[in-house]
């Protein structure tokens, strides 16, 4: 006489799923910071003139990788930022005040954001796809068995790479950004770019700049470590490796906007 087993009910189902992604995420993050810890901790030894090369080589790869894309982004960003803002102003008379506007949102929120969400999506994935290969290749047991340690070799060079790219193109996409703002603010508004750039430097103030560069590197710092942390705990074959690539960004772009808001919290709420 045979037996079978009932279907689970859908919402337990769904408890159950919940409950594996939550436990799952509190492994992931837990093994991120322990990463980053030991990254951290084994940085002054790995910066060996052999990884010097090897960053050179990623800051490149990185830098000519993202940069298109962030130079139409930020032009494009600033336009409507001015657009926007331009607009609604007219409304007060007060078009004039648009530089002030463009140069805020770019360097203290929308440019740190906009790199970030770049870099994530194409510089993140691409590390979570490589160390995720190599995860299920198992090349990452063959280097533990050499004695030559994954996070010396794999890790602090991605994280040092994106801790200086970040920051950089943070800046030149703030430049990008207020220049597009000054273009549409001089086709549309009717407002010079002398006092465009005028209000804009009277309004930037050393805190905007700061928590602008404070975001960029916290950001920097994010996606080189969610993304190790991804490959590094791929399963499963080139499912897994997808998986992980995709889960690498997703979960940047989600710290990404958290940590934005917090940041911002924290440097302007007396």
């Amino acid at each position: 006489m045979s037996s079978t087993s009932k279907p689970a009910p859908p919402f337990l189902v769904v408890i159950e799923g919940f409950g594996r992604f939550i436990t799952q995420s509190a492994e992931h993050a837990g093994y991120g910071i322990t990463l980053l810890a030991r990254a951290t901790a084994g940085m002054p030894h790995a910066l060996a003139p052999r990884r010097i090369r090897d960053i050179r080589s990623l800051l490149y790869s990185y830098s000519v990788g993202a940069l298109p894309v962030t130079i139409v982004v930020s032009i494009f960003t600033g336009m409507i930022l001015a657009l926007n803002g331009g607009i609604s102003l007219q409304d007060f008379g007060q078009e004039n005040l648009i530089g002030r506007i463009v140069a805020v949102s770019m360097i203290r929120e929308m440019g740190p954001f906009m790199t970030a969400l770049i870099l994530a999506a194409s510089i993140g994935s691409g590390i979570a796809a490589e160390i995720g290969t190599m995860k299920v290749s198992e090349e990452i047991d063959a280097l533990d068995v050499m004695s030559i340690s994954p996070i010396r070799f794999l890790v602090i060079p991605r994280l040092v790479a994106l801790l200086l790219i970040c920051p950089m193109m943070t800046v030149f996409a703030g430049i990008l950004g207020i220049g597009g703002g000054m273009l549409v603010a001089y086709s549309h508004l009717d407002v010079s770019p002398t006092t465009f750039r005028l209000d804009a430097l009277s309004t930037l103030t050393h805190k905007d700049m700061f928590t602008g560069l404070l975001k960029s590197v916290v950001f920097g710092i994010t996606i080189a470590v969610v993304g190790c942390t991804q490959g590094l705990v791929t399963r499963g074959g080139a499912t897994g490796v997808g998986i992980a690539t995709r889960r690498a960004v997703v979960v940047s772009f989600l710290l990404i906007i958290v940590l934005g808001y917090y940041i911002t919290w924290f440097s302007f709420t007396p």
